[in-house]
Parts: structure tokens; sequence; C-alpha cells
């Protein structure tokens, strides 16, 4: 098969919808599908769902141009693209029915020739799985479909120009599989493309990620021990990164979002006993969220002993990261959530600067916050936190290095 004029890409969220988008940039024709009626309606109105820069453009115009179009069905393609989310089931196990779901939807079309790719994040040996379940249910097509996993290295709030320029791990389920897939991921993809199988791509993607968790525990591992020993952290990183070899990364409110809070848990579940430092890290990095929730009810009952009455307190951020609307994982979230559940919610002034309303917080603006609240909590190093001047009347909780005091 050398064509790909058409394309079904399951899964219209953070990476399906961006990857969707610049296939339609490149003329190819893309059938995107979700099960939320919401998502499907806002996109075929050219418009998202989702903040990510540059998006909004390349929607619109793959919509208006006739490239684009969505439903919650798939439809008959020549290339069959996997972005569905694989949460948990039970104590951290990688749960893959969603990536099952979607690979049952479109068994009934598949045709002789066909690439089937999956991007999920997925167990090490999962699109040996979809294969298998291919074979058994359409027995006629084995051997006659290609088949590979392609994992997303991207990163929130630079998705477009990453999708193109970022290098990318194709494994094949055989080397006709991976030449074939290459060659679909060149039609968009200007960088290198990497050659390997199937599982060896599935665990560079849990590995990256695994990695870059246990970075983000040694420098979290530092804050804990830097505040009990009175230095400040921030100076510590600094000085410590003028080594030639040394790069330690910046401390933060805990680790989240849908890869790296996440995915190295799927290597922790499948190989327990090998994956200490992993699973340490994970540990870690949990723990950091549970200690700054900590921190800030221990400066409320302060606060209230030595003034007679209970503080305000701005939880400044509760998406998982700087300039994003993404909330999945968030630390920020879990403490804010943390810190409301002891208190009368009036006295917890919420803050994202990055989505407009939430079903469970009241938001408040940042300045607001910033002038009403005794305890000013940052949890995430958003930009807008960072155009505020340190008020030496507040009692101010610096998580994220706005201040790096």
């Amino acid at each position: 098969m050398q064509n790909f004029s058409r394309v079904t890409m399951i899964g219209m969220g953070y990476i399906g919808l961006p990857t969707a988008a610049l296939l339609a940039k490149n003329k190819i024709k893309v059938h995107g599908v979700d099960i939320n009626q919401y998502v499907v309606d806002t996109i075929n109105k050219g418009e998202i769902h989702i903040i990510e820069p540059d998006l909004k453009e390349y929607v619109f115009e793959a919509v208006k141009e006739g490239y684009l179009k969505v439903s919650t069905k798939p439809e008959i393609s020549d290339v069959y693209v996997i972005v569905v989310p694989t949460p948990f089931k039970g104590e951290h196990e990688p749960d893959i029915s969603y990536v099952q779901a979607a690979t049952n939807s479109i068994i009934p079309l598949l045709k002789e020739n066909d690439l089937y790719i999956i991007e999920s994040t997925s167990p090490v040996g999962t699109t040996e799985k979809m294969q298998a379940l291919i074979n058994e249910k359409r027995p006629e097509l084995k051997d006659k479909i290609y088949m590979a996993y392609c994992p997303e290295r991207v990163l929130p709030g630079n998705v477009m120009y990453e999708l193109e320029n970022n290098d990318r791990v194709i494994g094949g389920i055989n080397e006709d599989s991976s030449k074939l897939a290459a060659k679909f991921y060149r039609t968009f993809v200007k960088s290198e493309l990497h050659i390997t199988n199937s599982k060896t791509a599935e665990m560079c993607k849990l590995t990256e990620n695994s990695a870059r968790d246990v970075q983000i525990a040694f420098a979290n591992e530092l804050s804990l021990i830097c505040d009990k020993a009175g230095i400040n952290v921030w100076e510590l990183i600094e000085l410590a990164n003028k080594h030639p070899r040394i790069n330690i990364l910046q401390p933060g409110a805990g680790v989240g979002g849908h890869c790296i809070a996440v995915d190295p848990w799927f290597i922790v579940s499948d190989y327990p006993m090998e994956s200490r430092i992993i699973g340490k890290a994970r540990e870690v990095n949990n723990y950091k969220s549970f200690w700054v929730a900590e921190k800030i009810s221990k400066a409320k009952m302060d606060f209230e002993l030595k003034n007679g009455k209970k503080p305000i307190v701005a939880c400044m951020g509760i998406a998982f990261k700087p300039d994003i609307d993404d909330l999945r994982e968030s630390p920020a979230k879990y403490i804010t959530q943390k810190v409301m559940q002891s208190e009368n919610n009036g006295n917890i002034l919420v803050v994202e600067p990055n989505i407009k309303e939430h079903g469970v917080f009241k938001l408040t603006d940042y300045n607001e916050a910033y002038e009403k609240a005794d305890i000013i909590a940052f949890l995430v190093a958003h930009k807008e936190f960072k155009t505020l001047k340190y008020r030496e009347d507040k009692q101010i909780l610096d998580f994220c290095g706005v201040f790096k005091k």
C-alpha cells in the first residue's frame, strides 16, 4: 500500500486533534473519532476544545477546506491511528481497554494492506496483543495488514511545532510495517525517524518519561531536604548547575500530566522487582504533593493562632504545568482539593488563568486573589504570576519558583 489519502484518527484530545490538523494541512483527508459529542460538534464548527498555540488556526483551515471532519464512529480508511487514553485499573495497573475498544471499532472496516498505528502510551506488548485480537476476529487478514507503534513526544504548549520537528521512534511488528509507518510519518514529520520493533518502541516511551520522573524526584527530594535544613533550594540548584556536568531540574509541587505521572507505573507494574529507582521516584513525587498540602495547612493553623481569625488562602494554579489548561493528574489540583477538605470554601481562593470556569472550583482572578489573600500558595509557575510584585505583607509559600525566595 502506498496510499495515505484517507486517515481515521481515533481520539481527538491533546495529541489526536493536533496530529489530525497537521495531517489535514498536508492535504490528507482525516476522519476524526471521539466519543464526546461536544468535542465532535466543536471541531466540526472549526473550533477547538483545548488550549494549544496555533491549533485553532490549523483546525479552522482544515475544516473549512474539507480535510478534517469528526464523528463518533470510524470510517473506512487506509490508515488507522489510535490515540486514546490508557488509564489505571486497580493499584497502578495499566488499563488498555480503551485501546482495545478503539481497535474493535475498526476491525470490521479493515482491509488488506491497511496501516494500523498505536500512539497511545501502552505497556510493553500491547501492539502484539492488538495484532492477536485482529487476527482472531479477521483471520483472513493475518499477515496482510501493517501494524506499528509510534509514541508521541511533545511538550504541551508547543505541540504543533514539536509534532513536525521532534524525532520519532517507529516500531513495527515486522520490518515491512516499520517501513510503511515511517513513510506515513514522513508526510508531516521533518525530523529523523528511528526504526525499531514494536516492543522496543513501547518501552522507549515509558523510559523517556520515567527518566524525567526520576530527575524531577531528585529535585523534589532536594527541596524537602533544603526546607528542613533552612537552605534556599533555588539558589542551591543554581550554584550546583554551575558544574559543567550537572543539570539539576527545578522542584515543584509534584508531577502531573498524563505522561510523566503515569507512565513509570507501567514499568513498575510489569517489572516490580527490577524497577526500584523508578518506583521510588514515583513515591517521592507523589509525596511532594502531600507535603505541600500539609505545609499550607500548617500555615493556616499558625496564622489563626497568631491572628485569632481564619486566613484567606489563595491556591495559585491548578493545571499540571505552567501556561496550559490541562488538569490531568495535576498535583496542584490535588493539593487544592486537600486544602479545601478541612476548610470553609469561602476562605480558599482558587486561581487558574488558563481556564474560564471549572465544574468543582469557583475561580478567582489572580490579581484579585493576590490582593485579598493572607496566604499565597504558588502551585504552578504560570507567566501571569511572574508579573506580580513580591509582597512582604503576605505570607508567600512559593512551591514552584515564581519568586525563588
